[in-house]
């Protein structure tokens, strides 16, 4: 073995070793005493129970009551749209107005200003 992967391989299991006791460095600060660096005198005790995690993967019972139907389901769908339009204040569709086309101006005389009209 080389001397580059030997100490590769001590660095990592130093590593490895670190990083499991550091889960303990919690639990050790409980029992040591307060001139090592515990708790201090008047700190409360830990709780005797663990933490109570909540069961997220309790599926909730089935319902009691039945769905909505599709017409409720429309009725809903219907009035939300309306609230939506009264907010953004929409009214009824409408039908479109026709496109109208603008006429061109007439063609400049040459020599005269654009602005200025001549008196005959």
């Amino acid at each position: 073995m080389s001397v580059g992967s030997l100490l590769a391989r001590t660095i990592l299991a130093a590593f490895g070793v670190i990083a499991m006791l550091g889960g303990c460095g919690a639990q050790l600060g409980q029992t040591m005493p307060t001139a090592l660096g515990g708790l201090p005198t008047g700190a409360p005790p830990a709780p005797s129970t663990d933490y109570q995690y909540p069961a997220v993967h309790d599926m909730p019972p089935p319902r009691a009551d039945p769905l909505m139907s599709e017409s409720q389901e429309d009725k809903v769908e219907k009035e939300l749209q309306a609230a939506r339009d009264r907010q953004e204040g929409k009214l009824a569709p409408q039908k479109k107005a026709a496109k109208t086309t603008k006429k061109k101006p007439p063609a400049d005389k040459a020599g005269e200003n654009t602005g200025a009209k001549n008196n005959p």
